[in-house]
């Protein structure tokens, strides 16, 4: 059965057609900018090899606490999707409008949606949960759902074959490091705690987006700068992170600029790696210890100097890197130092062969 993956990002749409055995026959992206796939260019690619496809597995941001698992898409399903929007609005109408913009072209081909938030339904009741009135929380549903969750179910599965050994008890730290940025502390193969939280926005510093903030803060600016709500999303969301810090979102120019001895590049970096190492803490503490750190995503995979100042100020958990593994590590990799207790290790990121998995295994199912 092979699948056509369709992974709708930022401003950009990945189209992936996997065969059976998960090798990639072929692969397109477009640019999406807000949203929106050129129609020629989208029909175009899906006229050519990519439309080979016997079904279509899409990447849905957010599934809620409704969908849990990857489910075939049917008229109910979609309408479901579109009512979680307003979860993550910046997020699913993206996902939705490549659904229906596929869909539309390839109308006699079964669609399965694979959710980036379905990996953390396992997160217990001590890390999902808000410290709000439980009036409040029930009534509107707040609780940590996690995202990502394609990438770090991807690290549970691997990490175990890369190293060779059995994930039976296994502790390990996902560090998805990309324009969006999230941990998660896995066991057992299992979601157990996560830093992204009702959205995307809680967590790490990343590209654009500020990760965590004082709550109390963001009330004092919307009184004394009387910002309205789409104008502090836009903030949030578009003009903080690395780029607020130093004019620059992409990690390798931050990089050269800090290593230059550029001052609002090294402060961009340094506060970057100071959260990062802070929650990689929070998570090996929610495990009990930690056996396996894994870095996957656009940063996490190709900075090689992100990593290196990261374990640096974890040696205290047992991260050691050794320079030349980490300096040339490409692919999947284990980049950690013989004398670290606790092994490291770079993941190529690979939610397609994920969402291919689901798909096929939804629709054989059925």
């Amino acid at each position: 059965m092979a699948i056509l993956v369709v992974n709708a990002g930022s401003s950009s749409l990945k189209l992936s057609l996997l065969d059976d055995g998960d090798r990639v026959l072929h692969a397109a992206e477009l640019a999406a900018p807000r949203a929106r796939v050129n129609p020629r260019e989208l029909e175009a690619a899906l006229g050519s090899e990519l439309g080979n496809a016997d079904a279509v597995g899409h990447r849905i941001v957010h599934g809620g606490t409704r969908y849990r698992r990857a489910t075939r898409i049917d008229p109910e399903v979609r309408a479901g999707l579109a009512e979680l929007a307003e979860l993550a609005p910046l997020h699913q109408a993206k996902s939705l409008a490549a659904l229906d913009a596929v869909g539309e072209l390839l109308p006699s081909l079964p669609a399965v949606a694979c959710f980036d938030t379905a990996f953390h339904a396992t997160l217990p009741d001590a890390a999902s949960t808000y410290a709000l009135p439980r009036q409040l929380r029930e009534s509107r549903g707040l609780r940590r759902f996690g995202f990502h969750g394609l990438s770090h179910a991807w690290v549970a599965e691997r990490v175990p074959q890369l190293l060779g050994t059995d994930g039976a008890g296994l502790r390990i730290v996902s560090c998805h490091l990309g324009a969006g940025a999230s941990l998660c502390a896995i066991a057992d193969g299992r979601s157990r705690d996560t830093t992204m939280g009702f959205t995307p926005l809680e967590g790490l510093v990343m590209a654009t987006r500020s990760g965590s903030l004082d709550p109390g803060m963001l009330l004092w600016l919307i009184e004394r700068e009387e910002l309205d709500p789409a104008l502090l999303a836009q903030m949030l969301e578009h003009e903080s992170g690395l780029l607020g810090l130093c004019g620059a979102s992409d990690m390798s120019e931050v990089i050269a600029r800090a290593d230059a001895g550029e001052g609002s590049a090294r402060l961009a970096r340094d506060v970057y790696v100071h959260r990062l190492c802070g929650a990689v803490a929070a998570m090996a503490a929610s495990l009990g210890g930690l056996d396996v750190l894994a870095f996957t995503g656009g940063v996490g995979e190709h900075a090689p100097r992100v990593r290196e100042l990261a374990a640096a100020r974890l040696e205290f958990l047992g991260v050691v890197l050794d320079p030349d593994r980490n300096a040339g590590g490409e692919g999947d990799a284990e980049i950690g130092a013989a004398e670290g207790r606790v092994r490291t290790a770079i993941v190529s990121a690979r939610e397609d062969v994920l969402i291919a998995r689901e798909t096929r295994a939804v629709l054989r199912a059925a």
